[in-house]
């Protein structure tokens, strides 16, 4: 298992040395990714919504049914919440629900395209497959992730004011004063920097895992589900190495 994972680790790198290439026409590869932010990115915008006010609604409502002690303030919710959100879920849960729908987008597309031998056709023309197909993706999702972090964190918090607004578990001003209080701009940058890393991990991953396919539509269906499981660990594993880097 450990030959095998560093012979694919091997791989890997060496279909990363293919990639980050610099394109043959700078104006496909403009308006290819183009088609890939608005493909992976903006598509992914009614999830990351949805996802991110039931959330936040959710956290706001534990928060609040678990400070029971009189001796914690009630702004004390506003401030959790906003904390949980910015840290780890705007970031990292986000990232780790996005590897399931861009991820094995990703590995499914190219590894159809290498089934039906389009891949073998754009190399026997001498084109550098891997560059021409992987590269708008990855930097199309990595430029867009941003925008999903940030507007993950902003609707997480409205999704816990509609509970201060719509029930009588804690008041808005409460829930407001706790967002506004003692607030960090480094963790806004924290959860921006894990995400752009995420991001490389699941695009990467996903489109090697498409581009070694080997058979038919079954090991595509394999190698997309691979694809998620290795770039779920692989997530986690850097969210431990970056939180120790970047808030010790």
């Amino acid at each position: 298992m450990i030959v095998n994972s560093i012979s694919k680790f091997g791989k890997y790198c060496m279909f990363m040395c293919q990639v980050l290439r610099t394109p043959d026409k700078w104006k496909v590869f403009f308006k290819q990714l183009l088609f890939e932010i608005s493909n992976l990115g903006v598509d992914s915008i009614p999830l990351v919504v949805i996802i991110s006010i039931f959330i936040g609604a959710v956290i706001a409502i534990q928060m609040t049914i678990n400070i029971v002690s009189p001796l914690i303030p009630s702004y004390s919710t506003g401030l959790a919440t906003r904390e949980i959100l910015l840290l780890e879920f705007s970031s990292t849960m986000m990232c780790l629900i996005l590897a399931g729908k861009v991820g094995s987008s990703i590995a499914s597309e190219i590894g159809t395209m290498r089934v039906t031998e389009q891949i073998d056709a754009m190399d026997i023309m001498g084109i550098n497959s891997a560059n021409f197909i992987v590269l708008p993706k990855m930097v199309g999702f990595v430029l867009f992730v941003p925008v999903l972090c940030i507007l993950s964190m902003f609707v997480g918090l409205w999704g816990g004011w509609l509970v201060a607004e719509f029930t009588d578990m804690i008041t808005v001003e409460n829930y407001v004063y706790g967002i506004q209080s003692f607030f960090n701009e480094w963790y806004v940058w924290y959860g921006i920097i894990k995400t752009v890393v995420f991001a490389f991990i699941i695009s990467t991953v996903a489109a090697f895992y498409g581009y070694y396919v080997k058979g038919g539509s079954l090991e595509v269906g394999k190698a997309s589900t691979d694809a998620v499981v290795v770039s779920s660990i692989l997530i986690l594993l850097a969210d431990v190495i970056l939180t120790k880097l970047l808030l010790q």
